[in-house]
């Protein structure tokens, strides 16, 4: 198969959908790969180490759409690139299409086939190559805020530790999934006062299990994040329904319960965010404020720490990124259950429901 990386061009976005050892690994496996030139310079490879690794180094992105059987990128398509996909051609990247009708749209134009990293399942019931990003987001969602809350940022001027004498700061979380325990171990360590919410009393009773009393829980409901949001210093929005749009859990009315320098951090802006007052932002203007409330809601956090994120993904794709090459798209699908689980985009129909359901098109499983 010949598989194809481009250069990512989304705003401030360094990450690379195949490291030089992906390559080699497909290669060895008997099929060409191709890399735009420069692709993976913001993490550190070079052209040179990815031709030692046996890819082909070629000069537009054009070249790789025109080429490629299968195209393995970080992000969602830009307007430009999903105007380049073939019919029949694969593409396989996170997409997030719940909250992109214009995306959406054009994949399905394009006559695609559209597989996303973000609905992809394991045997545990988990994202497998969701988790590697959720857990670098929410990591990042704890440093993001801490910043945000310096008074310089528009913030309420509150250290996270505290000092002797002065209390910590109070950080709510808003689910207890893979962004919301990983922001919840930073923030503690920060030695900040933290609460988890989550609708699942499970969930909470394992968080309760392996945190103790450091990590306060609560059962997730409108009533209770009302009650927090009065004196919370640091809000992190963490929920997920898989493919689907993120539920709205913090209104605009919601915001006037809030002081003045408050910050959330909306992790779920991919999926749309979970607040109503929430836009999608990028690393160079990261932060905007409503009702006197910091909004922070960078659409692709991870790409701020791209190289750390580059290796996490990439040691998560590539074992499906083989399977594809391999078998064809079609027999990979067949043979893998929870592979089959990423076809969001088949040849012009929506087959991941969740995504046909939110924008209003016909569910059309492939069988």
């Amino acid at each position: 198969m010949r598989v194809g990386v481009c250069k990512e061009i989304k705003n401030h976005e360094y990450r690379v959908g195949l490291t030089p050892a992906g390559v080699a690994a497909l290669t060895r496996a008997g099929h060409q790969v191709s890399v735009e030139t420069k692709a993976g310079n913001g993490v550190g490879f070079s052209d040179a180490m990815y031709q030692a690794a046996g890819g082909q180094i070629v000069t537009t992105a054009a070249e790789i759409f025109s080429a490629a059987d299968m195209v393995v990128k970080v992000k969602e398509p830009q307007p430009e690139e999903y105007r380049q996909l073939r019919p029949g051609q694969i593409l396989f990247t996170y997409l997030h299409l719940a909250p992109d009708p214009e995306q959406t749209k054009g994949l399905v134009n394009s006559d695609c086939v559209a597989i996303a990293y973000e609905t992809v399942t394991d045997d545990h019931g988990g994202l497998p190559l969701l988790k590697p990003m959720s857990e670098v987001a929410g990591r990042m969602s704890i440093q993001a805020g801490a910043q945000a809350l310096e008074k310089s940022h528009g913030g309420l001027g509150v250290l996270l530790s505290g000092v002797p004498g002065v209390p910590p700061a109070r950080v709510l979380v808003l689910g207890g999934g893979v962004v919301g325990i990983n922001a919840a171990r930073i923030a503690l360590g920060f030695g900040a006062q933290v609460t988890i919410m989550d609708i699942s009393l499970p969930r909470l009773t394992q968080i309760d299990n392996d945190f103790g009393p450091r990590l306060m829980t609560e059962v997730s409901s409108r009533e209770n994040i009302a009650s927090h949001l009065s004196h919370v210093d640091l809000v992190i929005g963490g929920v997920l329904i898989p493919g689907a749009a993120a539920p709205k859990l913090i209104t605009r009315e919601m915001l006037a319960l809030m002081r003045p320098g408050t910050v959330i951090v909306d992790v779920a802006i991919d999926q749309g965010g979970c607040l109503e007052t929430s836009h999608a932002t990028t690393h160079q203007n990261p932060t905007y404020v409503v009702d006197g409330v910091v909004h922070y809601c960078v659409a692709n956090m991870p790409g701020g720490v791209a190289r750390t994120s580059t290796l996490a993904l990439t040691n998560a794709t590539l074992p499906f990124v083989l399977q594809i090459a391999n078998k064809g798209y079609r027999q990979a699908l067949i043979d893998n259950q929870h592979l089959a689980k990423g076809l969001n985009v088949h040849r012009g129909a929506i087959t991941y429901e969740a995504v046909a359901r939110d924008l209003g098109y016909k569910y059309e499983p492939l069988v």
